[in-house]
């Protein structure tokens, strides 16, 4: 038996590690890999995996692990800001959703208790997959990905009541089924409060105990003993696991070791969450699924269009234009890892069979699949069908900015108002400096306008934008945003309206600066390259070396644009543009008694950067010193080169 289930896991992972880094080569997301490895390996593909009770068990761990770390970051104050998104268009969205879906279901033959955790289950969208998806295409803070946030944190809240309800529909005892219901709910918003007392006046002590151990092992063990108490404790009030782990989240999110909770407890949660989407591809039976084909791909479509149109219409129906509605509809039409959570109870507890869930778990799985197309693409398709309306707002926008900004000249623009573009904004006030900035972050923009800041909601991608905001009155522009895509897109709208304006812009990444150069940025702040300078000066300093000459040094580099700070010694597993390397002649090397200019380093890029004889380092060696057996040239250049070079240098007789 023992051997059976190490095999068993052996399978899992080494699957797993395939098949997740298959679907990252595409850009999918790993869910998608895990559904497929328990769809290959399971009983009714290969059959190397079974639905042992223990695949099941880590299974339940890694739902209640999925809702620890989404009650960890859940903030009632993020609620409160967004209540009219989130009750609203959110509570909306799932009623309907689930009527929907449980009609549907119960139509096609499944009891109604099951139909209810049917159509509860395609009513949830992925926020797995929406929400990192958004967040790479920079649509996270727009407007329909904040309306899609908005819903998604209800979708999250509404899986709640299904957890409280899902064990009294499976008892049968129906009668008072209401009153059940209620009772449940009371003894859920009691667990609530008992666990958010406990987070203020125990947990915080404890943790404070245990954080003053300097134990990560204890720590993270106390983290896994919080979670499953309190999972055991709802379990035993007859409600489910999972609720338990939810309000113990929500209990630590409130204290202030949340993130180094969310940090150790990332491990676990993945790889339990992993086995949880494997054990529901292992239910998925591709025999059964084929020979429905028909009736997948009508719940495929019914659900992508149905519920995206849904969507879209609500979102209408709050006063949103059409093409804001489209892409909130657009990145939400798919099933999600709370459907899966809901299914996998259902399962267990009765209310389904594996025949009847079949076409429901293909089909949650297929738009799952389809999903990241559908956010990649929703730009693009809602600006060809709602034309009309992307227009009418940018005018609209440009109108209204042109207006806020149309006195004001000599001023600076500030593309971005995130922490680095409030720093500068307070700098420019204290010195009596005009400035405009835009953003696109509704709620940034609200509190900063309040507060008497010159900041307006704006695309600072879009020309006309910058146009709007006084771009060719302007004395300067500066571009805030840490992602290099965006400032590139930014400083080539500006360049083209207007060439003489210096624009200063910040990046992370020192492979960013040549094309940010190349885009027409005047100035560039390579973030990696200015924290060196500065510890630094700060070192020579206290050194106690002139401050004159630390001056001077640092002036120097960036006279240079940080060319000796580029090159380093490269790491194996780096890959640099430019980078230091050393390479040492020996006895028998045919280099041995030239000179530098014999090998023509500047033709392939490379420079000399020193020479080390006899443990004396010289720095720009002459090139015409004759080099002698042990010494070492410190090389800068690309590192192919610089091995096409050591091999030159090394060759042997």
């Amino acid at each position: 038996m023992n051997e059976h289930i190490i095999q068993s896991v052996l399978v899992l992972l080494a699957s797993s590690v395939v098949a997740v880094a298959l679907v990252r080569r595409f850009h999918l997301s790993s869910i998608i890999g895990y559904l497929a490895v328990g769809l290959a390996v399971g009983p009714h593909a290969l059959g190397l995996i079974d639905e042992s009770a223990f695949i099941h068990l880590l299974a339940e761990i890694g739902v209640v692990f999925l809702l620890f770390s989404i009650g960890l970051e859940f903030s009632i104050r993020q609620f409160w800001s967004m209540r009219q998104v989130v009750v609203g268009l959110g509570g909306a969205q799932v009623l309907f959703s689930s009527l929907i879906g449980a009609l549907v279901a119960w139509l096609s033959g499944i009891g109604w208790a099951g139909a209810i955790v049917a159509g509860g289950a395609l009513a949830m969208s992925s926020t797995a997959i929406v929400v990192k998806q958004l967040d790479e295409q920079l649509e996270l803070h727009s407007r329909h990905g904040r309306l899609a946030l908005g819903i998604l944190l209800f979708q999250d809240l509404a899986v709640v009541p299904f957890l409280v309800a899902i064990p009294i529909l499976a008892s049968g005892e129906l009668e008072g089924i209401w009153w059940q219901l209620a009772f449940a709910l009371a003894k859920g918003l009691l667990a609530l409060g008992i666990m958010l007392a406990a987070g203020r006046w125990i947990m915080r002590p404890w943790f404070q105990f245990v954080a003053a151990s300097h134990s990560g092992e204890l720590f993270t063990l106390n983290v896994l003993m919080v979670t499953l108490a309190a999972a055991s404790v709802t379990y035993s009030l007859g409600l489910s696991l999972a609720l338990g782990a939810f309000l113990a989240g929500m209990m630590l999110s409130e204290t202030e070791y949340r993130h180094q909770i969310e940090t150790e407890i990332r491990a676990f949660r993945d790889v339990l969450m992993g086995v949880f989407f494997v054990s529901i591809g292992l239910q998925l039976d591709p025999r059964a699924v084929l020979e429905m084909w028909q009736w997948v791909l009508i719940m495929l479509l019914g659900l992508i269009l149905g519920k995206g149109l849904l969507i879209m219409g609500l979102t209408r129906w709050a006063g949103y234009e059409s093409g804001v509605a489209f892409r909130t509809g657009m990145v939400l039409a798919q099933g999600g890892e709370f459907g899966f959570a809901l299914l996998a109870l259902a399962l267990n507890r009765g209310l389904l069979d594996a025949s009847n869930s079949q076409a429901i778990l293909a089909t949650v799985i297929l738009s799952m699949a389809v999903a990241p197309l559908l956010l990649r693409y929703n730009d693009p398709i809602s600006k060809v069908l709602f034309a009309h309306s992307h227009i009418k707002r940018r005018v609209n926008q440009t109108r209204e900015l042109g207006w806020a900004a149309r006195e004001i000249s000599d001023h600076v623009i500030l593309c971005g108002f995130g922490r680095v573009g409030q720093n500068l904004a307070r700098f420019l006030r204290a010195e009596g400096i005009e400035y405009v900035a835009l953003d696109l972050d509704p709620y940034i923009i609200r509190d900063a306008w309040e507060a008497g800041e010159h900041v307006f909601y704006g695309d600072s991608t879009h020309g006309e934008i910058l146009r709007a905001a006084g771009l060719m009155r302007a004395r300067m522009l500066v571009v805030t945003f840490a992602d290099a895509h965006t400032a590139e897109r930014i400083v080539e709208e500006a360049r083209k309206r207007r060439g003489d304006i210096p624009i200063l812009v910040r990046t992370l990444e020192e492979k960013d600066i040549e094309r940010l150069e190349h885009a027409g940025a005047t100035d560039i702040i390579p973030e990696i390259f200015e924290s060196s300078l500065l510890l630094a000066r700060i070192l020579l300093r206290r050194l106690d070396v002139a401050e004159d000459e630390i001056d001077e040094l640092i002036e120097r580099e960036r006279a240079d644009r940080y060319r000796s700070l580029r090159g380093r010694f490269q790491g194996e597993s780096e890959q640099l543009r430019e980078a230091l390397h050393s390479v040492t002649l020996h006895g028998n090397s045919t280099a041995i008694g030239k000179t530098l200019r014999n090998f023509d380093f500047s033709a392939q890029g490379v420079r000399v950067e020193a020479l080390r004889r006899a443990g004396i380092r010289g720095e720009e060696p002459d090139p015409d010193i004759q080099l002698e057996a042990e010494d070492v040239l410190v090389l800068r250049g690309p590192p192919e080169a610089l091995k096409r070079i050591e091999e030159e240098l090394t060759r042997t007789a």
